[in-house]
């Protein structure tokens, strides 16, 4: 089978510039062109991809992308950023090489786009697992959260990296990602408090009002308008298909997955939120007595509301804005600032807040994603850095990202012959001297410790006396005079001293990519980066978590009188940092070129490319990979591809590779000057060759076609005519069975209607047979019939003649019975009538007797007697029937007879209540001391956790036993009871949470008077033993769980190791009895119960966030717990 090689096979342009002839600015870029204009935004320069900036979507970044470029050799598909990831990860894993990829381009040109493709891309191809794709994800979503903070719309690109980013993604030996370290450099501070016209500052800014809420916003002080902050510019503030509310809803989640605490996302926030208020303050002069101005602030809200954001004293800032303290040696001298020196102060706060937090950001994203194994990792690092930069006015910045970027192209030109040299050696090839332009003299120039311009900058800095501008361009025309890639108006190897090009105030330098002309104005304060020892100090006053670790040299403990270093001796040394890694790992390069200053797809401009191409020194790097053998190929895919160029070789070649390959070059006559062959390759000088080879092939391909068409028809006729002669005998071999089946139903039905005839004449006759069998039969039944019906019916006579008999003699009988009994009927009436006329006569007369005792008593007030005798009558009957439906003993029955009548309303309530006070007392009267006790903490324990945790109402059934292990008993404990002086008030079986892992181990809790306990529970040692005036808090839950954490006292000795996280199924009984004990001891304040469902823990040094969280934990209906990162601790509660 054909290997294809897509450098060589249906390519736009030319896909590998090494290959391009002729080679001229003007070729390079069209070729450029005529591939942009296609879509192909990729092109190699040998192992360099030069990456076009599309400025819209392309359908090549997909996964089934991913999947084709997987495992592929460099060159076999289309040039591709997908291809160098690839090339790049396979060394790493299978050739245990550490990689670089070091991407640069100016702004706009689609760096940061880059890296996020080579991230994805080494994400989806590495090995899978819930560990892997946590790393994989800190690692892919700490990008979100430097843009935000380090990212700004420029007139260039919407989204600009104001830093140069370096991260080293650490690998195992399998290639799975384990970790990360970012280094970031130059963060643009310059932009918090100033921003070229048509450009924004950081993202995070616009974010943050435009995304927060409501109540974010009031906590922070801020209002959504960005008119109202001085820092912000409303000429851009707004930016066209960019949602900055939905960026920091992103920014939110992706720090939660990175690792940072609730809290800690709230204090970065009121840092942006205190710089943005710092540029509201505003100063105005006041003269003093000696005749100097003093700077005081206009209105003191916006510096209220800072004060109280960062937890200062305002009269502490206030006081910093308007004087300055000078040490030296034993001596202070404190000096006023004017109104232009406090607005410095101002601004130069500004910056260096927000610098130190995005350097605070970088730090903490670096502890969440730093690998956990100490064994050796490879390391794949990626370095986002700016590009070389030559604007109309150039200043310090440009100056040292230009240096940087010298810096680069050494050690691009070094790796990159080194390379060559390598290469050649292991293939035996004669290595010959290449002749390029070495920039070690530029970069000689910049850093050279003794006259270079950063050692001289440094020099004018720290020197006394009176420092400007002009005097450090003084001093560069004294010393770099005779150089010969420096120039100014004075220095001797200028020819410009009546050109007016070249300012004053200005020097021009030669870099490798042309000459850049920078302004020296502004060189000196920015070296300085000076942050006057008032604002340090004034800083770490405050009561903010982050400002003390920010703003360490404001420490009055830790006072240094020796100046910080310069701003350009940090980058040198971070630089030369830099290179030093760089050259210990395998470089690839990625050059990022943007097509057009519009931002606006299909737009080629050719001079900004030329300008680009120049200044990334592509055309430098082209002649240095053609210096030597412009192409090189593989023996094996080599005579795959050329094969057919030969007889001897076509269409196999059954012997070695590499003599198929001399065999073939020999019989197409190619001068032995044009190749050389090494151990595994052959090498080709000039592209001429190649595309000579190419153009036989393609005669060569054109004539095979011609053969496979001629072939492929005559074997398709046959096939055809093989066909239809198949189908003739299947058609025949139908139509005969066919013919078959019929005649053969024919034959069927006649046989099937004669046996139908035959069947039909049997049955009838045996049909005849039977019907005189039965007519005999049924004679037989009916004679037989007639004679059991006579004999029956003569039966029936006799027996009616002797029933009549026995009638007539019952009815007689009955006759005289009841004659008889009517005649009893008669005399019992008679007898009742005469008894009732007895007894009516009896009641008139007793009625008579009533009515005269009646009238006798009405006559002496009878009616309240019989009112008297009515109510006690009432009464006596309610109470007789209160003590028939009195309630039960049990204090908690609440149930109570209801009264009869109205007017009983009082003394019925009134007996309710009598009666509950005397069962209460009867009830008080049973207790003994023990159980007193248990109703008292049963009491407290209502107090603590009645509505606020969900495990309360199972406890409260559960009497509290105390001891729950019998210490007293277990002979097993019996030298742990023995070391324990006091009385136990509590000991049960806990488990003690590992913050590593989430596990729990089982310990002995013991609660004396004074002190609580934990022993092991296998051996009975004491673990640990804590006074209980150390402990200052307990924090729970509010679910169904018995996790609970003992905070101790900071700086006591019982701290040293951090609070405690234990779980238990007693958590009521426990906590309630540690309160009880704190309680009672007099010298101590009581101890906190805090109920949250989220709480920090102090494990050694570190806090960790505890969350408790509803799901389905894997070991059944208890909680779980699990470390989610190096700060948090999840608890999975089962849902109720």
């Amino acid at each position: 089978m054909e290997v294809k090689t897509s450098l060589l096979d249906n390519m736009i342009g030319v896909g590998d510039m090494v290959l391009l002839e002729p080679l001229s600015e003007e070729s390079f870029i069209e070729n450029l062109r005529n591939r942009f204009d296609h879509n192909e935004i990729y092109t190699y320069i040998g192992s360099v991809v030069i990456s076009m900036n599309p400025y819209r979507s392309l359908p090549i970044f997909t996964p089934e992308k991913v999947e084709e470029y997987r495992n592929r050799n460099f060159y076999e598909l289309s040039p591709h950023i997908y291809a160098l990831a690839d090339e790049a990860y396979r060394s790493l894993r299978d050739q245990d090489k550490d990689q670089c990829i070091l991407i640069t381009g100016e702004s706009g040109a689609g760096k940061t786009e880059a890296s996020k493709l080579v991230m994805s891309y080494v994400a989806a191809v590495c090995g899978k697992g819930q560990e892997v794709n946590k790393v994989k994800e800190q690692l892919l979503q700490s990008n979100p959260v430097l843009e935000a903070f380090g990212n700004a719309k420029t007139v260039r690109n919407d989204n600009s990296s104001r830093f140069g980013k370096y991260m080293d993604i650490e690998f195992d030996f399998k290639g799975d990602p384990l970790g990360g370290v970012i280094s970031n450099y130059l963060l643009e501070k310059s932009r918090v408090v100033k921003q070229p016209r048509g450009e924004r500052n950081f993202h995070i800014f616009y974010q943050l009002l435009s995304g927060a809420s409501d109540d974010t916003l009031k906590k922070l002080k801020l209002d959504r308008d960005f008119s109202k902050y001085n820092y912000l510019s409303l000429d851009s503030a707004s930016v066209t298909g960019l949602d900055d509310a939905a960026c920091f809803r992103t920014v939110r989640n992706a720090m939660q997955i990175v690792g940072f605490m609730e809290d800690e996302v709230q204090s970065v926030l009121e840092l942006v939120a205190a710089v943005l208020k710092l540029g509201n303050i505003e100063f105005k002069p006041e003269s003093r007595v000696n005749g100097f101005d003093e700077s005081r602030v206009k209105d003191k809200n916006d510096l209220k509301e800072m004060c109280e954001l960062l937890g200062i004293e305002q009269s502490v800032l206030e006081r910093a804005f308007s004087y300055r303290t000078v040490e030296a040696k034993m001596e202070k001298v404190s000096t006023t600032l004017n109104v232009s020196q406090a607005y410095y102060a101002r601004d130069a706060l500004a910056k260096n807040l927000y610098s130190r937090l995005f350097s605070w950001l970088v730090t903490r994203i670096n502890e969440s994603i730093k690998a956990q194994a100490k064994t050796r990792h490879k390391v794949m690092g990626v370095l986002d850095i700016y590009g070389f930069e030559i604007f109309e006015e150039n200043s310090f910045e440009q100056f040292i990202i230009n240096y940087c970027n010298e810096k680069l192209q050494q050690i691009f030109i070094e790796l990159t012959l080194r390379e060559e040299q390598e290469e050649y050696i292991r293939e035996d090839i004669e290595w010959t001297n290449i002749e390029y332009f070495n920039n070690a003299v530029i970069c000689d120039l910049i850093e050279n410790n003794q006259n270079g311009i950063l050692a001289m900058l440094d020099e004018e800095c720290l020197r006394p006396g009176t420092v400007t501008d002009d005097t450090f361009l003084d001093k560069l025309n004294t010393i770099c005079a005779e150089h010969q890639h420096f120039e100014s108006r004075l220095s001797k190897n200028s020819k410009f001293l009546t050109d007016h090009s070249l300012p004053h105030s200005c020097f021009r330098i030669q870099h490798y990519a042309g000459k850049v002309l920078y302004r020296v104005e502004g060189f000196v304060d920015k070296n300085n980066d000076l942050l006057y020892r008032d604002l340090s100090q004034a800083m770490y006053k405050a009561n903010h978590s982050l400002m003390k670790q920010i703003f360490p040299e404001g420490n009055p403990a830790k006072v240094n009188l020796k100046r910080p270093p310069t701003a350009g001796f940090q980058f040198k040394a971070s630089v030369g940092t830099l290179m030093r890694n760089l050259l210990t790992k395998n470089p690839n390069y990625i050059r990022c070129i943007k097509p057009n200053d519009k931002k606006a797809a299909h737009i080629f401009t050719d001079t900004l490319v030329c300008h680009q191409v120049r200044y990334l020194g592509l055309m430098e790097n082209v002649r240095v990979r053609r210096a030597g053998y412009a192409f090189r190929q593989m023996y094996e895919p080599c005579l795959e591809r050329y094969k057919m160029l030969c007889k001897q070789t076509w269409p196999h070649w059954r012997g070695p590779t590499r003599e198929g390959v001399e065999v073939l070059m020999t019989d197409l006559q190619i001068s032995t000057e044009e190749f050389a062959y090494g151990r595994s390759k052959i090498f080709i000088r000039n592209p001429r060759t190649l595309f000579f080879l190419e153009e036989k092939r393609r005669g060569c391909l054109e004539n095979l076609a011609a053969l496979i068409q001629k072939i492929y028809r005559g074997w398709k006729c046959r096939k055809h005519f093989l066909l239809l002669k198949k189908s003739q005998v299947v058609v025949a071999a139908w139509y005969r069975r066919y013919a078959q089946q019929k005649k053969y139903q024919k034959i069927k039905s006649s046989t099937i209607v004669m046996q139908s005839f035959i069947r039909g004449w049997k049955a009838r006759k045996i049909l005849r047979e039977l019907k005189y069998q039965k007519r005999c039969k049924e004679a037989v039944t009916t004679i037989a019939a007639y004679w059991h019906g006579t004999q029956a019916r003569m039966e029936l006579r006799r027996l009616k003649q002797e029933a009549r008999n026995k009638h007539a003699v019952s009815v007689i009988w009955a006759f005289w019975q009841g004659t008889k009994a009517r005649r009893e009927l008669r005399r019992l009436k008679e007898e009742a009538r005469r008894k009732h006329a007895i007894a009516v006569i009896w009641a008139y007369w007793l009625g008579l007797k009533v009515r005269r005792e009646y009238r006798k008593f009405f006559r002496a007030h009878a009616g309240r007697k019989i009112y008297d005798f009515t109510i006690q009558r009432i009464m006596q009957k309610y109470f007789l029937n209160l003590k028939k439906t009195m309630p039960s003993m049990s204090p908690i029955d609440k149930k109570w007879p209801a009264r009869p009548y109205q007017f009983m309303e009082g003394a019925n309530t009134e007996l309710r209540r009598i009666f509950y006070l005397w069962r209460c007392k009867k009830y008080r009267s049973q207790f003994t001391e023990d159980k007193k006790a248990v109703y008292e903490e049963k009491l407290e324990a209502s107090e603590i956790f009645k509505d606020k945790k969900a495990l309360y109402p199972s406890s409260v059934s559960q009497p509290f036993k105390g001891d729950y292990v019998e210490i007293n008993k277990n002979p097993k404990y019996q030298k742990l009871n023995s070391a324990v002086e006091e009385k136990v008030l509590l000991a049960d079986v806990v488990n003690k949470i590992n913050r590593a892992n989430g596990k729990g181990s089982s310990r002995i809790f013991l609660l004396t008077k004074n002190n609580f306990v934990l022993a092991d529970q296998k051996t009975g040692q004491v673990k640990a033993s804590v006074p209980l005036p150390d402990l200052t808090s307990v924090s729970v839950s509010t679910q169904n769980d018995g996790f609970f954490a003992l905070k101790l006292k900071e700086g006591s000795a019982s701290a040293a190791k951090g609070d405690f996280l234990l779980s238990s199924d007693h958590l009521i009984e426990i906590i309630t009895k540690l309160h009880r004990a704190g309680t009672a001891m007099a010298d101590r304040e009581q101890i906190n119960i805090n109920i949250s469902d989220e709480f920090l823990v102090q494990f050694k040094q570190d806090k960790v966030c505890v969350k408790f969280v509803q799901g389905g934990p894997k070991n059944g209906n208890s909680a779980a717990c699990k470390r989610k990162n190096n700060r948090l601790l999840e608890v999975s509660v089962p849902s109720p």
